[in-house]
């Protein structure tokens, strides 16, 4: 295997790629949201990648997970990506803060394979799959959360929307120990479009304290008409410094590991039939029951809750309402205490009630 300087691939570190749903294969929430603007940072459709924005940007995106059937990441072993489409657009001349990024966020934990803030500290290497309508220069930018440091990286799309293969060089930075923990550690940003004040001076190629006029300096504006589209997939990270002759192959996962990951941060379960079950217990006392269940994996962190159609619980032969009473990275609990008369003991369930498609949805992510 051919490495440019000082690299070496993260997979004989680690069984699993750095990136998660790195080939798109996850869109737990849905696989196409439309409406994506003002207001709406956050992820919506392909799981670990998000949409953020900032001061009041008047384009407006939607994000799908895109089925490929040809061209060149297809052929490359590529089946789904995400895709951006420009509904609103913007010229992006209103207001120089305004700003449209895709990025991905990773924990602090994660980092410690480039030896960040060290003397030892490692290049990174950055490679993605990319195609849009927009040729020219795109700008991507890692960041470091834990210092508030940054660096960015121009690279050119040279065919309107053919897909091309991007191999992206950071440099090492000695300074800023990226920590411990599960907060957030190192991110990606994939610039859409920005306003006047995210590039008014040059773009910040080495790593320093994190300076909005220097982030996406020479960046083209994805978002100036509604025939523009943007799609990535196939994205992976690497320690050391390669070229598109040496970067790594890309490590495929199965689906079904790549969901597990995925599921660290969020989840979401349907009843999926009228009367699907959520979660078991029982009866304790004569006016209280309790239920439980579980995350499908460890979460980050102890994840928020929300609820919607119709669930109910039903302890002995009484059927009641519920109440989320507790919530932890492995499990979560609902309670009933509305003075109901049931016997001590007796089995309890929340399930559907007479609603497929009531949802159940934990959050835990950076």
């Amino acid at each position: 295997m051919a490495i440019i300087s000082g690299g070496k691939a993260l997979r004989m570190q680690a069984k699993m790629p750095f990136i998660i749903n790195g080939e798109m294969l996850v869109s737990q929430r849905s696989t196409s949201v439309s409406g994506i603007g003002d207001g709406d940072s956050g992820y919506h459709a392909l799981d670990r990648f998000k949409f953020e924005e900032g001061n009041s940007p008047s384009a407006v995106w939607t994000m799908t997970q895109e089925t490929l059937s040809s061209g060149n990441a297809y052929n490359a072993g590529f089946h789904q990506a995400l895709k951006m489409d420009c509904t609103t657009s913007d010229d992006g001349s209103a207001h120089g803060d305004i700003l449209n990024v895709i990025c991905y966020h990773s924990e602090r934990q994660d980092a410690h394979y480039w030896k960040k803030g060290t003397s030892n500290a490692e290049k990174f290497t950055v490679a993605f799959w990319i195609k849009a309508t927009k040729t020219g220069t795109h700008i991507c930018e890692l960041r470091d959360n834990a210092n508030d440091r940054a660096v960015s990286v121009a690279y050119t799309i040279s065919s309107s929307n053919t897909w091309e293969h991007k191999v992206l060089n950071f440099p090492a930075d000695t300074t800023g120990a990226i920590g411990t923990g599960s907060s957030k550690g190192l991110s990606i940003y994939w610039c859409l479009y920005h306003g006047g004040n995210y590039g008014s001076q040059a773009l910040q190629t080495s790593w320093a304290g994190s300076a909005t006029a220097k982030r996406y300096t020479g960046q083209v504006n994805n978002a100036d008409s509604t025939s523009n589209n943007w799609h990535i997939t196939g994205v992976q990270i690497e320690v050391g410094e390669y070229d598109s002759t040496s970067i790594p192959p890309f490590q495929h996962e199965n689906f079904n590991d790549n969901l597990n990951r995925c599921q660290k941060y969020y989840y979401k379960k349907l009843a999926e039939d009228a009367y699907g079950p959520l979660t078991q217990g029982m009866q304790i006392g004569g006016s209280n029951c309790m239920t439980q269940g579980y995350h499908p994996v460890f979460m980050r962190a102890a994840p928020s809750i929300s609820i919607s159609g119709n669930w109910s619980c039903e302890h002995g032969t009484s059927s009641t309402g519920y109440a989320l009473s507790g919530t932890r990275r492995n499990k979560y609990a609902w309670s009933n205490e509305q003075g109901i008369s049931a016997t001590d003991g007796n089995a309890a369930i929340v399930y559907g009630s007479n609603d497929a498609s009531a949802t159940f949805e934990a959050d835990a992510e950076l």
